[in-house]
């Protein structure tokens, strides 16, 4: 889930596609429900949304790098904001991560918001709960989907690098990997299609499809699933060597539109990411899921809602496990 730029219009929200997907989710000994704050902080998800607004006008490739952020945070011990803590003491950031060094982005605007929701209510919102809200408002914001977003997280105390290292899928990974990494916190092959959708906004660096446009199979010659003359494009800005953050956008059709588009890309085999175009040429059941959303957006949207609710509710700490953060890159000092 990577990086976008570009120009968002306000026509974006034009496309915004309510869904009436709340009520409550159960998980870590309690429960998510979209109303959680509803009494405590009832101005939380306007200030969420406000500063959310605020940042993808300023630089539009944040509605990919927040959407990006939350699906990285949860699946590492589940969504607790483990990725946005720095390094201190015991604790070794998430940030230093293979998937996250050099790209994961977005931290700054967390701490506007919190800061913010810090004045309004102290104490009260969640770091990883302000996460969820984010990638939900970075979705709607660039024409995509909305949904009630299940709330009652609370945050870690603690981070893991080799679990970033380990757990978040990649580029070059196979499809049963991707699978396999998915299965494992819980989602299955139409949450991994959907979600996967999202790859609809953002941007990829070269050096995470390099070698499908020189030597995918360690045999010297360019991925035979690639569209030719879509690879000899884009080595242009990217060659065998040198270019590493050259920035391609992981759509190239509506790069900064959170629509259907990336999926009619794979039908066409012009996926950026080999973790893209395995989701056509790899499994039987997740191609007709690629030519179901490419063909009907209504309803990729609508499960990308369900999808996006389901990863939200990985291991959430709840109740009296886990803390508030004051600020959301440093635990709490007792």
């Amino acid at each position: 889930m990577a990086h976008s730029m570009g120009f968002i219009t306000v026509l974006s929200l034009l496309a915004i596609v309510p869904l009436c997907l709340s009520g409550k989710t159960y998980g870590g000994g309690g429960y998510l429900y979209p109303q959680f704050y509803h009494h405590s902080c009832p101005k939380a998800q306007e200030i969420v949304k406000h500063f959310v607004a605020k940042a993808v006008a300023e630089d539009p490739r944040m509605a990919a790098s927040l959407l990006r952020l939350h699906f990285h945070d949860c699946f590492v011990k589940g969504c607790d904001a483990s990725v946005l803590l720095d390094s201190s003491g015991t604790i070794i950031s998430e940030k230093r991560s293979n998937p996250n060094r050099d790209s994961a982005r977005g931290f700054e605007v967390i701490d506007e918001i919190k800061a913010a929701i810090e004045k309004e209510c102290p104490h009260t919102v969640s770091c990883a709960d302000i996460m969820a809200l984010a990638a939900r408002d970075s979705t709607v914001l660039t024409g995509g989907p909305n949904w009630d977003v299940p709330l009652g997280r609370r945050d870690s105390r603690d981070a893991s690098l080799s679990g970033s290292n380990n757990n978040i899928p990649a580029p070059n990974n196979t499809f049963q990997t991707i699978l396999t990494k998915f299965k494992l916190q819980g989602l299955d092959i139409v949450d991994l299609v959907a979600l996967s959708g999202s790859h609809t906004i953002g941007n990829a660096r070269c050096t995470s499809f390099r070698q499908r446009l020189y030597n995918q199979a360690g045999n010297g010659k360019p991925d035979y699933t690639l569209d030719q003359s879509y690879a000899a494009h884009l080595r242009t800005h990217c060659p065998k060597s040198g270019g590493d953050q050259n920035l391609f956008f992981l759509d190239f059709v509506s790069p900064v539109k959170f629509d259907n588009s990336y999926f009619k890309n794979l039908l066409a085999y012009k996926g950026l990411l080999s973790s893209d175009e395995v989701l056509f040429t790899k499994n039987a059941e997740s191609r007709e899921l690629v030519k179901t959303y490419a063909y009907n957006q209504e309803l990729f949207f609508q499960q990308f809602s369900k999808s996006m609710i389901k990863m939200g509710n990985i291991s959430p700490l709840t109740g009296y496990k886990g803390e508030i953060r004051k600020y959301c890159r440093k635990v709490n000092a007792y």
